[in-house]
């Protein structure tokens, strides 16, 4: 048997990560014809088939998830290599992704991350902002933050902060709307929330319900969507304190009786919490909450 190209080992474990010939080109950087011929060349030097052609995109066969196993064992005995390299002597760069909630990576991270790249010129910092819950084992993000601990695999976790939501509504709403005492009062007044079917973290879903407040009429799933929403007068919305906060226009409503507390965890992969660049980002980002603690709270 041929010896195979170890890069084509690389575009396999894009593919099977990814589950999409087209998903593992935009990861690799290059485009699906090349990846599929390099797919097709590493099938044609083992003598197996590594994957099936479906309409919805490629799924590995018996053959190529042994061969993606092996591939990951490489991968992390490549990275724990150089994990090992004294940090004098490996520079700061390369590309790490962060993957984290739309506020949170919206409204306080993004405003720092200038200053990770002027201290590290080499870095390339990727931003993932969004409602998700992202998955390290399949390299969807280098370091991700997220509501919840998680408790499989061979990943390692953090508590980067608590922070504090509550009820808010912009001053125009209440020119228009009658004010609100108690608990009560809620019923009369549009709330604004997720889209129950579409929530991505348990830990949303129950918000509601914990602070007595009733269900949304007007629902996003997008946080800040939400927020605009609010900020314009259309409703009474629970948000984190260190969004609101951002925003004159928003005062908060009952903030007394109802005060929601919930968790950002910081959680990188085993195979690269060493790596310099991946342990450089997740220091500043624990760095960067301590300072803003009170922000959060």
């Amino acid at each position: 048997m041929a010896e195979p190209d170890w890069n084509d080992l690389k575009v396999l474990l894009a593919v099977g990560r990814t589950g999409k010939l087209s998903a593992a080109a935009i990861k690799l950087r290059a485009d699906h014809a090349t990846v599929s011929r390099r797919v097709s060349a590493l099938e044609e030097v083992l003598g197996v088939k590594l994957l099936e052609r479906r309409s919805t995109g490629v799924a590995l066969t018996e053959q190529g998830r042994k061969l993606v196993q092996a591939a990951e064992a490489m991968e992390s005995i490549a990275l724990s290599s150089l994990s090992e390299l004294h940090d004098d002597e490996l520079k700061i760069s390369g590309a790490v992704r962060i993957g984290a909630p739309e506020g949170f990576g919206s409204y306080f991270l993004a405003p720092r991350l200038g200053a990770l790249c002027d201290r590290h010129p080499d870095l390339e910092v990727e931003l993932v902002a969004m409602g998700a819950v992202f998955s390290l084992s399949k390299r969807e993000a280098d370091i991700a933050v997220g509501l919840t601990r998680p408790e499989q695999g061979r990943l390692f976790s953090r508590r980067l902060t608590d922070y504090r939501l509550g009820l808010y509504a912009s001053k125009t709403y209440f020119d228009t709307h009658p004010s609100v005492a108690r608990i009560a009062d809620l019923k009369h007044h549009r709330i604004i929330g997720y889209i129950e079917d579409l929530i991505f973290s348990s830990e949303l879903s129950n918000m509601f319900a914990q602070a007595e407040v009733p269900q949304p009429r007007l629902r996003s799933s997008n946080l800040i969507a939400q927020m605009k929403a609010a900020v314009s007068g259309a409703g009474v919305c629970m948000l984190p304190a260190f969004i609101a906060q951002n925003h004159a226009q928003l005062q908060p409503v009952l903030s007394h009786e109802i005060a929601v507390k919930r968790t950002f965890w910081l959680t990188v992969h085993a195979d690269l919490r060493d790596l310099a660049r991946v342990r450089e980002t997740a220091n500043f980002i624990e760095a960067e909450v301590r300072m803003a603690r009170d922000l959060f709270l």
